[in-house]
């Protein structure tokens, strides 16, 4: 039996899976995967909340919203950030905090779209920084 894979997707993953008009886009697919389980999503409140925040401005049904939050809540694993551990390693304070979820949270990946993760080379204190593809390759390869 492997480890099962722990993860923080940050929030272009699931901004780009709500907009997305393929039904299998890569960003659908790693959500799918993480609802059957297939790895244990982390995930802190300002993730979260921010999350809700952007689906929201992108015009995504407020009903759609509530039930991924509900999903959220009911699935995923919370990760609590005390203050001092988030360090300023990125120009966006928010991405700060999500490179602080994968760290406390022991994550393997944190999968991410945004060019400001760039900057850490593709790793961070073992956490492996990726895209939703090399990640599902990952994960199909871990069936």
């Amino acid at each position: 039996m492997t480890k099962l894979i722990r993860a923080v997707l940050d929030t272009n993953v699931f901004v780009s899976a709500a907009l997305s008009k393929n039904q299998s886009s890569p960003t659908r697919e790693v959500i799918d995967r993480w609802k059957r389980g297939e790895f244990a999503l982390l995930i802190c409140i300002p993730l979260a909340e921010e999350i809700a925040e952007k689906l929201l401005d992108h015009s995504i049904d407020i009903d759609k919203v509530s039930a991924l939050v509900e999903t959220l809540a009911s699935l995923a694993e919370w990760v609590e950030i005390p203050p001092e551990e988030i360090e300023p390693l990125l120009s966006d304070p928010d991405d700060n905090v999500i490179v602080a979820c994968a760290v406390e949270g022991g994550a393997n990946y944190l999968v991410t779209y945004d060019p400001h993760f760039d900057s850490l080379q593709g790793e961070y204190c073992g956490v492996k920084i990726v895209k939703a593809i090399p990640f599902l390759e990952v994960l199909r390869a871990n069936q």
